[in-house]
């Protein structure tokens, strides 16, 4: 089995880390009419009322207000990477404090559905989805109830 990396993104350009090592989600802004978006993206606003096809890099909030969740109760199909033995896992919708706009995540280990509640403060933060072939710690971006 290979020695196990520094932990990269599962996904490159999602997130990202300030020098206090506080995580932060990378989205998107018009620069037309300033709608946000998440996951990030070049061009193409997603507002239907705008034709703006310059978008900007922008740091997201690192906190907002749980908006809906789920329970996923089930491993993922291949080619997911599923742990063994599977363990459920919550899901979180949150609306982003500052920009409105509402961004899915795994919610963090031991943390279900019976531990939320819509209308929660959550708060951004890491955790490893899984440790691929090569050793490397994939991580994702993923939300807790704030403290």
């Amino acid at each position: 089995m290979p020695e196990v990396s520094i932990p990269e993104p599962a996904i490159d350009g999602w997130f990202a880390t300030d020098e206090a090592g506080n995580p932060h989600l990378i989205g998107s802004k018009c620069v037309k009419c300033g709608t946000f978006v998440f996951p990030p993206r070049d061009n193409n606003c997603p507002n239907p009322a705008c034709d703006g096809d310059s978008l900007e890099s922008v740091a997201l909030s690192r906190r907002g207000t749980l908006w809906s969740y789920t329970e996923n109760r089930y491993p993922p199909p291949a080619p997911y990477p599923a742990a063994e033995p599977f363990e459920p896992f919550a899901i979180a919708a949150v609306e982003l404090a500052d920009e409105g706009i509402i961004v899915l995540g795994k919610v963090v280990d031991g943390t279900l559905a019976a531990d939320l509640k819509v209308g929660m403060e959550m708060e951004l933060t890491t955790m490893t989805l899984f440790t691929d072939s090569d050793g490397v710690e994939r991580t994702v971006h993923a939300w807790k109830v704030s403290s």
